[in-house]
This record gives structure tokens, sequence and C-alpha cells, in this order.
């Protein structure tokens, strides 16, 4: 069931925190050893907060009253084991991060953690401490990465609600891979406070990296967007940019730029025809639709992406590959100069456009593999490619929504996403709910597991 659903059965007293906990880790216990989705149980802990949950009177309650939930294995938990997918970081957390004491705030209980790659740096979600996370549409494939873990126990019905991380498309690819919804959230939305923490090392990934709610219904999100965005007094950079209220739209009313292909990408023809198929069926549902891009240099766009990646995630690494310019105070500034540029040109497109429609994903979730290439409808590309649609809005900083948009011939899900101009999160939501209301787009549809 969807978490709101779960929560007005909370509080209405049909069930127990701790009967939804335990039904929850007898599913985990029945389904997990498949998906190796869920890692760093702790049932004892998690009883002890659902009963907390259940001792506390009517009036005490909070919006995500005895929710039993996991979190993606990077975002600090008071007590709980947090790896980051290496033995090197390997530790117990002394604190909750801000997003999970905020959904602890609101009566989340949280009892585990979900698998990720080693530093979160990989397209599937595998390292040697818990193993390899299987996608459960289809356990020879991956689930994604660097979310996967979030995203595989979503689908599987192993958790209501997750919140992952987006630097290179780690939330939206998963969700895309798994059949379910990722909100990569506009950056400095929600605080990075606690999450990949390193004790006594100084956060360098300050632009860039947005954290998300991910779900299986769009109601859910949103959600889990207003329990935890604002600022902390902790992550400075984080302003106190209010989130309106959802406004109902017509499809008929929606002005969508739709591309099967960002220049220079390599797209599996069921992942183009999904996006054609939602161009259509918007169009003839009445939405204005054009095929536009703005006008940008998007080999460029990618040069100013990777050359900032590499400097804001390796600039304290000992042995780091940087060129001395990318240790430079003045290339730093100069890069963000050009993606402000680049960025300024995404917002006056917008102003004409409520939503860009493309592929979430180059192709459906592949079969396990070495990760040296990608395998796209026999032709071999870099493996890394496989961020090719997605890094951009990293880079510019806009929110993009990744939503289920059907099955592939074989069976597999086919993700789309929505972007949107920077602190659009709840117009990216209406536009969704508009195309699901209209049949322009499915909705959830959880595997036969």
């Amino acid at each position: 069931m969807t978490a709101r659903e779960l929560i007005r059965r909370l509080l209405a007293g049909e069930l127990s925190a701790v009967e939804a906990l335990t039904d929850q880790l007898d599913r985990i216990e029945r389904l997990n050893p498949a998906l190796t989705a869920v890692v760093s149980l702790d049932p004892d802990r998690g009883f002890e907060q659902a009963k907390a949950a259940d001792a506390l009177a009517e009036a005490e309650r909070g919006p995500l009253h005895g929710v039993p939930m996991t979190l993606k294995d990077g975002h600090d938990v008071a007590g709980l084991r947090t790896t980051l997918g290496s033995r090197e970081l390997d530790r117990v957390a002394d604190a909750d991060g801000t997003v999970a004491a905020r959904l602890k705030q609101a009566g989340a209980v949280i009892a585990g953690h979900t698998n990720v790659p080693p530093y979160l740096a990989d397209y599937q979600s595998a390292n040697e401490i818990f193993g390899r996370t299987n996608n459960p549409w289809d356990t020879t494939r991956t689930a994604g990465g660097s979310s996967g873990g979030a995203a595989a126990a979503l689908a599987a019905g192993l958790t209501p609600l997750e919140y992952g991380s987006d630097l290179a498309g780690s939330l939206r690819l998963p969700a895309a891979f798994c059949g379910v919804y990722g909100l990569k959230t506009t950056e400095h939305r929600v605080p990075l406070t606690g999450f990949f923490h390193l004790p006594g090392v100084q956060r360098s990934v300050r632009i860039m990296s947005s954290l998300g709610p991910m779900a299986c219904d769009l109601d859910d999100l949103e959600l889990a967007l207003r329990l935890t965005a604002g600022p902390d007094g902790a992550d400075l950079d984080v302003p106190p940019v209010s989130i309106p209220r959802a406004r109902p739209r017509a499809v008929d009313e929606l002005r969508l730029a739709v591309v099967p292909a960002l220049p220079g990408a390599t797209v599996s023809r069921a992942v183009r025809t999904a996006v054609e198929r939602v161009a259509a069926t918007a169009s003839d549902a009445g939405a204005r639709v054009v095929e536009r891009l703005p006008e940008v240099d998007w080999d460029r766009l990618h040069e100013v992406y990777g050359g900032l990646l590499g400097a804001v995630t390796q600039i304290f690494a000992p042995g780091a590959e940087l060129s001395d310019e990318q240790r430079s105070l003045a290339w730093y500034l100069a890069a963000l100069d050009e993606r402000d540029r680049l960025t300024a040109s995404f917002e006056r497109y917008f102003s004409e456009v409520d939503a860009l429609v493309l592929p979430a994903t180059m192709t459906t979730a592949f079969p396990h593999t070495d990760g040296s290439v990608a395998d796209v409808d026999g032709q071999q590309v870099r493996y890394d490619a496989h961020g090719h649609p997605l890094v951009f809005a990293n880079l510019t900083g806009q929110p993009a929504l990744a939503v289920p948009a059907g099955l592939d011939d074989g069976g597999l899900p086919v993700g789309v996403q929505l972007v949107g101009p920077r602190w659009s999160e709840l117009d990216l939501l209406d536009v969704a709910r508009a195309l699901e209301s209209a049949e322009v787009l499915p909705g959830f549809v959880p595997p036969a597991i």
C-alpha cells in the first residue's frame, strides 16, 4: 500500500506501529534474500521506536506516525550501521542526519538501510560487504545505482517510502529501472547534513548533489518533500524557499517539450518508443507538445559537469587524478561562472515550457555487468554514458522527476523524466498527476514477486 494509506490505517487505529513493523520485517525476511535490497537492519531499535509511537496520545502523533521505512545507506541514522558501500567507511552513526531526524520527528520508524555501490559511485548497487542488489522485475538484471537498494525495496514492497541522493542520476536511474518514482530536488532544497558524512573530513560536495524522496505514489513524494525540505541551521547553503500548494491541472493546460534523446546520447528503441508514446498521447489529450531543447552547447555542458564533478568529489582525496587547473581557485570560479550561464539558459527556456519530458535512462535495466561498457540494442557505448540523459539537471541544479512510463516488450519498466526550472518540484508533480489522470502515464505497477 502507499505510505499515505498505511498512515491512514495507523492513525485510525486499524493497525499498530508494532504490527506494521512486524509485517515489514516479515516481508523483508521472505523476499530480501533474492534481492539484497535492505541491509543493516536493526529490528530491536525499530521496535523501540514502534512501541514509543503506539504509546503516543492521538494529539502527539505526527504525519508519518508509525510508518516503518528504510533509508539509503548514506543517510546517518543514530545507532545504525552506515557503510556507503565501503569497508573503509563502515561505522555506526552517533547522530541522525537532517533527513532522518525530520522523518523521525514526523513519526517514521527507521529500521534499516538499503544497499548502495562503494562510495555511491556506480550505476549498479553491489559491494563487498553486502553483495549485489537484484531488480525485483528480473533478478538477473541490476536495480541501478547508487539508490538501487532503495528502488528495489520500494518496488518489492519492502518499504513504503525511501530517500535517495542524486549527483549523477543516482536517484532517477534506479527509479526508472525498478518502475517507481524518484524526485531529484532543486539543488539546496533539502539539507545535506548527515549525508555522506565522513567524520573529520571537509565537505567538498557543495554543488550539483541533491537529496530527494522515492516512492510508489506521487502524493507520497510530496508528503516526504514537505517534511524534509528547508534550512536546518547546519547546511547554510539551503535558503528558506517555501513549497507552494499543489495546483490541480488539466492535461490540456500543459506546455510540454518532449525529446526522445539528448544531443549525442544513445537511447534504446524501447526507451525512445516510450517517450514518443508519451508525446503522442499527451498531444492527443490536448497538451501543447513541441520538440525543442534549450539553446546550449551540450558537449560543453558535459565537459563543465565532468570537470566540476571530479573537483568536488576528489579534491581532498589522496592521490586523486586531478589536473593542476582543477585544483586552482581561479579554474573553479571560472567553471561556476560558466555553470551560471548554462543554468540561466535553462531558466529562460522554462519561461515558455512547463516541463521537459525526456528519457530517464538510455536503456531499461541491464544485465549485471562488470561495468566496462554498456550495451544499447547491440551497440557498445561507454559505461558512464548511463548518466548522459541525467547529469545536465545536476549541473544546472534543476528538479527532475522520474516517473513510470509502462513496460517494454520484455516486461521491464521504462521510465521518463520531467524536468523544470529551479524550485518547481510541485509543478512537476502536478504535471505528472495531470498526465496520469489523462492516462498518458500509467502510474506504478508492482512486479509479480
